[in-house]
């Protein structure tokens, strides 16, 4: 493949980049990693993930491990949400902030009955593991485990069909955001059922030496569905629909959670973390801007930083946009004056000089129908 020749040394592979290119993938650089941006395309890809069942391999994300008597103690210091409030084998949407609550990063956190986990994400992991390295309490050992796993999202209204196949796992029990530990396809993994597409499905994780023998296993099951591999490009078109934010895009470390709309995983009432002091005083004092989802005139695209305008003024930017497959819009998100976030505000999107119409809607913009 021409598209994937002489690329640099110091770029990092997962373990599926020679099936990737296999099976046609166009590869990009993303997050330091040589990822598959699509491979049939992205329109077919995301529509193959909301109509029946898809594979991402998302193994450039990262693992950290935590052990020890004041892990969990640890992690409610580090952490936005309540982790006391985990049971065993459960997982929960978090972020990592800094003292002023800027977003140092969002993750997922599992507890298993003697460690916990947090999946970072791929751009972060050095900066990640610094900033809890340098917080580290007593009692505590921290490890990246970063390179050990492949982690594979399988996703669509037919994964669990796909993986009950391979897995003695009874996945019917396996609930929103809890995982299982068990065995896909004879490999050792864990199993949970969480994704980034806002359909159901489930994310597997695993040694990184057995990605090859998992991947096809998948795809055997999932053969009856027309199971498909799906690339990065359908993978953030299908987050945009459901307003899941992106790390880089629609959060950084100059947003705060609450801005963003995840107060819903601040608990401010759990007693100190690192950020939340400043988030009390601007929940106090109210919020200036608010992360608000919008669509937008014909099929014209609102790129990251366009500015939003109102009767002609900013009064924002964009943080994400694109056609939406789904519902065959464009759409976006971006942070306005708060004044201006409520769903039925007509703005303006300043796309290369052209103020064009958009309104703000209510989000998720995709809602499944099943």
């Amino acid at each position: 493949m021409s598209d994937n020749a002489a690329k640099p040394a110091n770029i990092k592979k997962t373990a599926l980049y020679d099936t990737h290119a296999k099976c046609g993938a166009k590869l990009v650089e993303f997050a330091g990693f040589w990822m598959p941006v699509q491979y049939r395309g992205i329109i077919d890809e995301h529509r193959k993930v909301r109509s029946s069942v898809g594979v991402f391999d998302v193994s450039h994300m990262g693992e950290f491990e935590f052990r020890g008597k004041a892990a969990g103690k640890f992690l409610q210091r580090l952490t936005i949400n309540d982790v006391s409030k985990l049971a065993e084998y459960q997982a929960q949407y978090s972020a990592i902030c800094y003292p002023d609550g800027g977003i140092v990063d969002d993750v997922i956190v599992y507890r298993w009955p003697d460690r916990y986990m947090m999946v970072v994400n791929a751009s972060n992991i050095e900066k990640d593991f610094a900033w809890l390295s340098e917080h580290k309490m007593p009692e505590v050992d921290l490890s990246d485990v970063s390179r050990q796993y492949s982690l594979l999202a399988v996703q669509g209204r037919n994964a669990q069909a796909t993986l009950q196949k391979i897995t003695s796992v009874n996945l019917a029990n396996v609930k929103y955001y809890w995982f299982a530990s068990g065995e896909i396809a004879g490999v050792t993994a864990f199993i949970s059922r969480t994704g980034y597409t806002g359909e159901d499905g489930f994310e597997v994780g695993f040694a990184a030496p057995h990605s090859e023998t998992v991947w096809n296993a998948i795809f055997d099951a999932g053969k009856e569905f027309g199971l498909e591999p799906i690339g990065l490009g359908a993978r953030d078109t299908l987050r945009l629909e459901m307003k899941y934010c992106l790390y880089g895009n629609d959060i950084d470390q100059t947003t705060n959670p609450l801005e963003a709309g995840l107060g819903w995983i601040t608990k401010l009432a759990k007693g100190d973390f690192i950020g939340r002091e400043a988030m009390a005083k601007m929940k106090t004092a109210g919020i200036s801007r608010k992360l608000a989802g919008f669509e937008v005139e014909g099929k014209n695209i609102a790129r990251h930083d366009y500015p939003i305008l109102k009767d002609g003024a900013k009064i924002g930017h964009v943080t994400s946009g694109t056609f939406s497959p789904s519902l065959e819009k464009s759409i976006g998100l971006g942070y306005v004056a708060s004044g201006y976030a409520a769903a039925g505000t007509d703005l303006e999107i300043d796309i290369r000089g052209r103020a064009i119409q958009a309104r703000v809607v209510k989000t998720p913009f995709y809602q499944r129908p099943y």
